[in-house]
């Protein structure tokens, strides 16, 4: 187990306390997450000259991340990413969510305008590491069922960052979580230079076609012979402005992926993800598969993310703009850090043939995720 420190991060516009915790593992490598939105604040570890490196772009205190619009390390939902129309039939009733996006603020995305991300949560300090609890009322940003959520973040000795989701639903519903963290694996405040020469390889053979709006139509399509084939360690900046539409349209990377459905076998060890061999939890239950390998020949650090759903939405922050100070502030200009979110594909619900994010009554969804940071050999 972590050690874990909890400390005030301020407070947000209407008083309330919001909370810091941060989890140390025996080689000093620290994360710091935070009750309000679940958020990841920030992944220290020591790069190839044992010199600490902060990969999480975030900021200083809650005030700043209640002024933040780009769901900065955010836990999202109900929904991640984007819906159609707002349109959303279950169980052969049709319920409109809330439009917060789109060129025209017609489609859905991130649980609304006012998405997990954007409250605070319960908290408790747990064997694991810390659980943070939300629970949502029936209604909030248009979807049905009084629905509780839970995020645990743990951190191994094998410097492996976990964030386990479960959540269940008094109705049917939309269940389908993910974390918005952006990285630079030179550091926050390394850049976009940096940010574009780090090599990303993603473990998929296909991806879904989006339009202008970043909404699938159902196409799944073959990365072969195209700048979506990162099937090998490529550098993100390579191939980002090629005329290609899927990059034109999106502004750069900001795709859903289809990952390979390749269990990879996790051998569970004493303090890996808070596994307790007196107690034992099945992490692995899901089976987890490679989503993505990053890796940076600066600070020679490299990531794997593991997860247990379908599909990684490979983000290359091209919206970033730069417009509030963060962390000893510092800027973060467009591009200067990626997003990994694993999740159910975009727009699913328009499109029968994807796997679907419902959540029916009674049942449970489990859904985890690890962010794996090693030397890169």
């Amino acid at each position: 187990m972590a050690e874990i420190k909890k400390e005030s991060f301020g407070k947000l516009s209407d008083g309330r306390e919001v909370f810091l915790f941060t989890l140390r593992n025996t080689k000093g490598t620290e994360v710091k997450v935070t009750s309000y939105g679940a958020r990841l604040v920030s992944y220290i570890v020591r790069d190839k000259d044992f010199k600490k490196r902060d990969i999480v772009l975030g900021y200083d205190s809650a005030e700043a991340y209640e002024k933040d619009t780009t769901s900065m390390g955010g836990v999202v939902g109900r929904h991640a990413n984007r819906i159609a129309g707002g349109k959303a039939v279950i169980g052969g009733k049709e319920y409109q969510l809330e439009l917060n996006t789109g060129s025209q603020k017609q489609n859905h995305i991130h649980g609304g305008f006012k998405g997990f991300h954007l409250h605070l949560w319960d908290y408790e300090v747990v064997f694991e590491g810390v659980k943070f609890t939300y629970h949502a009322k029936d209604g909030e940003g248009g979807y049905p069922g009084n629905m509780t959520v839970t995020a645990l973040y743990s951190l191994s000795n094998d410097n492996e960052l976990s964030i386990k989701y479960e959540a269940e639903s008094d109705a049917d519903t939309i269940c389908n979580l993910t974390n918005h963290a952006y990285f630079n694996l030179d550091g926050y405040e390394a850049g976009t230079e940096a940010a574009m020469k780090q090599k990303m390889q993603i473990f998929a053979d296909s991806y879904t076609w989006a339009d202008a709006e970043s909404l699938p139509d159902g196409r799944i399509l073959p990365v072969e012979g195209t700048p979506m084939d990162l099937r090998q360690p490529t550098p993100i900046g390579e191939h980002i402005d090629d005329d290609f539409d899927e990059l034109q349209m999106g502004h750069g990377y900001d795709h859903n992926w289809v990952l390979r459905d390749v269990p990879v076998e996790i051998e569970m060890k004493p303090g890996m993800f808070g596994y307790d061999p007196t107690c034992p939890i099945d992490y692995n239950a899901g089976g987890l598969k490679k989503a993505a390998y990053v890796e940076s020949e600066a600070s020679g650090l490299a990531m794997t993310c593991y997860t247990t759903l379908p599909g990684m939405q490979f983000y290359s922050g091209n919206f970033l703009k730069g417009d509030l100070a963060g962390k000893n502030g510092v800027t973060f200009p467009r591009r200067s850090g990626f997003c990994l979110e694993t999740q159910y594909f975009p727009n699913a619900l328009a499109n029968p043939s994807f796997p679907q994010p419902i959540l029916k009554k009674g049942e449970k969804y489990q859904a985890q995720t690890i962010y794996a940071v090693e030397l890169h050999k």
